[in-house]
């Protein structure tokens, strides 16, 4: 015949099983209030027609190190970050990273550049090996444009 639990243990194990039972609807009620109670971030329109790309390296390409990244632009115009001016964004660099989400500021590291004075090239020290870059525009406070304007993500190797 099987041990029976003491009846506080019992008890205290059916407290701990409901609390844990309840805890994924608490914890999404909780982001539910986080999210209402944060206000969107505002993101600025683009022209349908706007392109962004990479002009050189080419995607497959072979480089050394330092790498010169040249960034391309059409159907808008760059302006430093901070300057509201229809029409226009900064460039931002991603190495070796996925796009980060569009409805905040694009972080700033080693992995996401910022090239908030107008910069339309660049030159980045990058290990030997395989690496990608994709570029994105972003407004005065480096939110991604609404629709987002991404450059097609390439692929280098760097010898």
């Amino acid at each position: 015949m099987a041990p029976r639990p003491h009846p506080a243990a019992a008890s205290t194990l059916a407290v701990a099983l409901l609390a844990f039972a309840a805890a994924p609807a608490a914890c999404a009620a909780e982001t539910a209030a986080k999210s209402a109670a944060t206000p969107a971030i505002a993101r600025t329109p683009r022209p349908a027609e706007a392109k962004l790309y990479i002009i050189s390296p080419q995607n497959g390409e072979t480089v050394a190190s330092p790498v010169t990244v040249r960034f391309g632009l059409t159907g808008m115009g760059v302006a430093p970050a901070g300057v509201a001016s229809p029409n226009t964004g900064h460039h931002h660099l991603i190495i070796d990273s996925p796009v980060p989400a569009f409805d905040a500021p694009l972080p700033k590291d080693d992995k996401h550049l910022h090239f908030g004075a107008g910069q339309t090239e660049t030159s980045v020290a990058l290990a030997p090996g395989k690496h990608t870059l994709q570029l994105v525009l972003a407004d005065k406070d480096h939110v991604p444009l609404d629709p987002a304007l991404l450059s097609d993500a390439i692929t280098i190797t760097v010898k």
